[in-house]
């Protein structure tokens, strides 16, 4: 397989490690592309590091994260820009990195809403409770318990499959994304703000139909903020798919799909 001119850069997203991201390099090496799958700022090297130092990621909000990976996309000796693959806040970061020409073209993967989306649904809410309801957590690492992760994530696998998933990837995560995200709209300089209109490379956005912590209604509506854009956006649809749709046993349709929307946009 012919090595590929774009490197691809994965970014996880709230509660789950980087390291998640390794069936997909593999996937992607084989394709010939070299990949990179930094976690955010704070994070350890693995899992059981995260979870035992939970404080290192207190007060990280989305500013932190996209200027951490702008570091680490400077830091390296890139020939081209690189490909982005995000999911869920990743994947909110994804379009920041992409609007701002950081980045060659996005993948976004059920991404977080950016600033601008309303529909707020009933599932979307519960899943950020456990945070939003207690103000202190705007400055604390919060972690997801197996039942809350069943219901957020892993709501369309069996109770054994996400408790599997729970206990392999789910790391802490800091409560100020979640509150970033939840006061956007009432934020004229909000981190969560996208430029829709921006000129730049091709974005593909994603949502599992039933997902439960971004719901298919407020990604189409994030689709929808890029009509009428000078650049290139798509739109994929999985159906049945919650929001584990990276992790589980269904990841690797995903990375296909993602795969494949690449190759024909050239990369």
């Amino acid at each position: 397989m012919a090595a590929k001119a774009n490197t691809v850069l994965f970014i996880h997203g709230l509660w789950i490690h980087a390291s998640s991201w390794q069936p997909w390099e593999e996937l992607f090496g084989d394709q010939g592309y070299a990949t990179l799958a930094p976690g955010w700022p704070g994070d350890a090297d693995d899992v059981a590091g995260t979870r035992a130092n939970a404080a290192t990621l207190n007060n990280v909000g989305i500013d932190e994260i996209v200027d951490h990976y702008v570091k680490v996309i400077n830091s390296n000796d890139f020939q081209t820009k690189p490909v982005v693959v995000g999911h869920s806040f990743g994947g909110l970061i994804a379009q920041r990195l992409l609007a701002a020409n950081h980045v060659a073209a996005a993948v976004a993967i059920d991404p977080a809403p950016i600033k601008g989306v309303t529909a707020l649904p009933f599932s979307q809410l519960k899943v950020s409770f456990p945070v939003l309801s207690n103000p202190a957590n705007r400055k604390r690492t919060v972690s997801l318990t197996a039942k809350q992760f069943h219901y957020g994530f892993g709501n369309t696998l069996s109770e054994e499959e996400s408790n599997q998933l729970h206990e392999r990837w789910a790391i802490p995560g800091p409560g100020r994304p979640l509150f970033q995200g939840a006061t956007a709209l009432f934020s004229g300089n909000s981190p969560a703000k996208v430029d829709t209109h921006a000129q730049r490379g091709p974005l593909l956005i994603t949502a599992g139909s039933e997902d439960h912590t971004v719901p298919l209604k407020p990604t189409q509506q994030a689709f929808h903020k890029y009509t009428g854009g000078p650049s290139e956006t798509d739109f994929h649809e999985f159906d049945g798919r919650g929001h584990s749709l990276t992790l589980d046993h269904g990841w690797k349709d995903v990375a296909t799909v993602a795969l494949n929307w690449l190759a024909a946009k050239g990369f």
